[in-house]
């Protein structure tokens, strides 16, 4: 996966859903032009938001006025297609990597092999999902499995991905759900859409990003340097962020 063994490792980061998205936009720019080492990197949504895929243009009116434990519900535009995510009690991972080659779902699994076998160390087997095209016509990543996303044995999808190509770079990211929240998930998808998740009750988000990190490092045969984003990096990211003073998504 390129050429450059080194990685840049960003810590767990929690941020509004425009400044997550403005990170990823940024780091695919800054790898794509050669300024940045191939990146993996965790975080976490705050407030809770929707986040509606780059070409998803039809979403329900109401979801400009969804509130959660009195803060109200974001909506974000991603810069991968696919269909709207809730990020509430998800964990979310990006990778930004170049030299992945043309095919597609072929990027999609090498890159979810860590993936895989993170949770497979964690006691959690995972596999693709098998819906076909159908699953455009569902406004919920979640409520149907492709095969870019993986499900657990009983069917219930754990990770939705999307992906955005730029030349021969790659940006993937998705979103780990560990604890949604059922009443929020019906507000947004309707109460048939939700699937509670059963994973081990000693899994914290912590134990989650130390195994993958070392699956990721396996996977990839890289080495992992763990980078905060510096004072001049939030400069440059925060100065294209995007800004809407209604709760409509940003184009």
């Amino acid at each position: 996966m390129g050429n450059c063994l080194v990685w840049r490792l960003i810590p767990l980061l929690e941020a509004s859903g425009n400044v997550q998205m403005a990170i990823d936009r940024w780091l695919l720019e800054q790898h794509s032009c050669g300024k940045h080492p191939p990146t993996l990197r965790f975080y976490t949504w705050s407030p809770p938001a929707i986040s509606l895929g780059y070409h998803q243009k039809k979403y329900p009116e109401n979801w400009q006025h969804l509130f959660w434990q009195g803060k109200k519900v974001e909506l974000v535009r991603r810069p991968t297609g696919g269909r709207a995510v809730l990020h509430q009690g998800d964990l979310t991972y990006a990778v930004i990597v170049s030299g992945l080659g043309g095919d597609r779902i072929l990027a999609y699994q090498t890159i979810c092999e860590f993936l895989i076998q993170g949770w497979k160390a964690l006691g959690v087997e995972l596999q693709y999902g098998t819906a076909g095209r159908g699953y455009i016509h569902n406004p919920n990543c979640f409520g149907t499995a492709t095969g870019a996303d993986l499900v657990l044995p009983d069917g219930g999808k754990l990770i939705g991905s999307a992906q955005l190509r730029r030349g021969d770079t790659t940006l993937q990211h998705g979103s780990i759900r560990l604890k949604p929240d059922a009443d929020l998930f019906a507000q947004v998808f309707g109460a048939e859409s939700f699937t509670p998740i059963h994973l081990p009750q000693d899994i914290s988000i912590e134990k989650i990003i130390k195994a993958l990190v070392t699956t990721a490092s396996d996977c990839f045969g890289i080495q992992l340097v763990v980078q905060p984003l510096s004072e001049l990096e939030w400069e440059e990211i925060l100065i294209k962020l995007p800004m809407n003073t209604d709760n409509s998504p940003v184009l």
